[in-house]
């Protein structure tokens, strides 16, 4: 017969209550570090992002970005799992808690920490020189100076492959011309890091924005990501030195593999707008009343609020996951797209049913809902849309390539 647990042993590990915020324990998985970063980064929001978002997202900007930025570079958050230069050399897992911690607050300012950490900063501190790493990476690591990536383009977006920016030689020079469209940060950054097409294949430019020839008109009229900046690039015959290339990649791993960085922190994220949702949902449902109880009596808004809990832990399990994976050198690309994929559709979901279960309030900016929900319909497209994914992981498991 199988040993029997002791009544000493029982009575030292008790079993602890049922927490509705962690209802599988998933806190049990974090160190203390871990839980000191969490916290952190969701103190920092609380003050400096929460009691304003909703004015942002409603006026359709996000003022002082400089300013958060360089809050943002003081808790380490900006390349925060990078080493040296100024980098706060965090695990995986950490820097996805702070990712989950900063969607919660909203999408646009967990991109703005996205796309400085892990598409400009990680591609020189992966792909540049030293004289490169020592110029840029210490300042924009305290957020003195604010970085975009340029891929997109306006007639290639999944196809990355065929942009038509392209740099040429002019003696020692490089001279770039073209156009990168839904660039976040763009007007407001001090430095881009842009792909190009050359003669000798695709290569990364890093390119001080107060260039000749460098311009970065902010892009309007946006139903989402409101409290976030998003520009064109426009990039007219701007000359750089020899030295302004990165020089450790050629070829589309190099973006790919910035991409692959960022949407790491999608996994996580995701799971942050979730569960501000499902959290706003379940606090409504307990004081709402209808038909003389609360809401949250009823069985078809149980059901609704049992669902999401299940699907926004099981979420944050696959990005712990993932996570746990990247920290020992093991994760594949295809496994990100794997969280990606499930964790953004499951996140709109919860977004969509949280909504139902606040009625028309649902749809008002007192509460999250609606704001993480046109959120996450970029965040779905973005870094790669869901057929991309479903193909990636096609390939994985078919062997087969069904991209051409």
């Amino acid at each position: 017969m199988p040993a029997q647990p002791s009544s000493a042993s029982s009575a030292a590990s008790p079993v602890p209550p049922f927490d509705p915020g962690d209802p599988l324990g998933l806190d049990d998985l974090l160190s203390d570090e871990d839980r000191a970063v969490r916290d952190t980064v969701r103190q920092w929001t609380a003050d400096r992002v929460l009691p304003h978002i909703a004015e942002w997202y409603e006026a359709g900007e996000l003022p002082g970005i400089r300013e958060l930025a360089r809050e943002l570079g003081s808790i380490g958050a900006l390349g925060m799992s990078l080493t040296g230069y100024g980098c706060a050399g965090a695990s995986a897992v950490q820097y996805g808690l702070a990712c989950l911690e900063l969607e919660a607050a909203d999408s646009g300012i967990r991109s703005l920490v996205s796309v400085q950490g892990s598409l400009a900063m990680y591609a020189i501190w992966r792909f540049g020189s030293e004289e490169q790493k020592q110029q840029w990476l210490p300042r924009m690591a305290a957020g003195e100076v604010i970085g975009c990536f340029g891929l997109t383009e306006p007639d290639h977006g999944s196809d990355p492959a065929g942009m038509r920016t392209y740099a040429k030689r002019d003696g020692d020079d490089w001279v770039l011309t073209g156009r990168k469209m839904w660039i976040t940060n763009g007007s407001v950054a001090g430095v881009a890091v842009v792909w190009a097409r050359t003669d000798e294949g695709i290569r990364g430019f890093v390119v001080p924005t107060d260039a000749p020839g460098f311009a970065a008109p902010e892009i309007k009229h946006k139903w989402s990501l409101r409290a976030s900046v998003t520009s064109e690039l426009v990039l007219d015959e701007v000359r750089l030195p020899a030295d302004a290339v990165l020089p450790e990649v050629t070829g589309l791993r190099g973006p790919l593999g910035c991409l692959s960085h960022a949407r790491y922190g999608i996994v996580w994220g995701s799971m942050g707008a979730a569960r501000a949702s499902f959290e706003a949902a379940l606090d409504y449902a307990k004081t709402r009343e209808q038909f003389g109880k609360p809401i949250g009596g009823f069985q078809l808004t149980q059901a609704k609020l049992a669902d999401m809990a299940v699907e926004l832990h099981k979420g944050i399990l696959l990005a712990h996951h993932l996570g746990l994976r990247m920290d020992a050198g093991r994760l594949r690309p295809e496994q990100i797209s794997f969280g990606k994929l499930n964790n953004v559709r499951e996140a709109i979901e919860i977004c969509r049913t949280a909504r139902t279960i606040l009625g028309a309030n649902g749809i008002s900016l007192e509460y999250p809902v609606m704001r993480h929900a046109t959120n996450l319909e970029s965040v779905l497209t973005y870094e790669g849309t869901v057929e991309m994914h479903q193909l990636v992981l096609g390939k994985a498991l078919t062997g087969l390539d069904a991209f051409r």
